[in-house]
């Protein structure tokens, strides 16, 4: 994975936890790849503990079992909703259909041949 990538994915994640506190009533859920940059929050505790406070409440996670880990677009889209209303604009790709897939085995291409060995076909950010 890209540096920029990851930037990417932890911004989506910051967005996410914003929408979350706000959110109250509704269940929210983040796409495979914004859910790795939401573990990574996670681990830096006192960080996530203050944004979880600028925006209100403590967002708990709650790992589900496998029979509920899949990922509906109804679920995709109204966390997206849930972050245009807490004024942030989603990263399409991140959010997308793609995005439910492991970011870091689907999007990326393992070849001898590329230039540096293997490299990550995430599309650049949106203008």
């Amino acid at each position: 994975m890209t540096e920029a990538l990851a930037v990417r994915i932890v911004d989506e994640a910051l967005k996410f936890v914003a929408a979350a506190t706000r959110a109250t009533g509704r269940h929210l859920r983040p796409s495979k790849s914004v859910d790795l940059g939401w573990h990574a929050l996670i681990l830096h505790t006192a960080l996530y503990r203050e944004l979880c406070s600028a925006g209100g409440r403590f967002v708990d996670h709650r790992p589900e079992g496998p029979q509920s880990l899949r990922r509906d677009a109804d679920t995709l889209d109204r966390t997206m909703d849930a972050i245009r209303e807490a004024g942030y604009e989603p990263d399409a790709y991140l959010w997308g259909p793609l995005s439910d897939v492991e970011i870091d085995a689907g999007d990326c291409m393992h070849s001898e041949c590329t230039e540096g060995g293997s490299a990550c076909a995430a599309p650049p950010p949106a203008a």
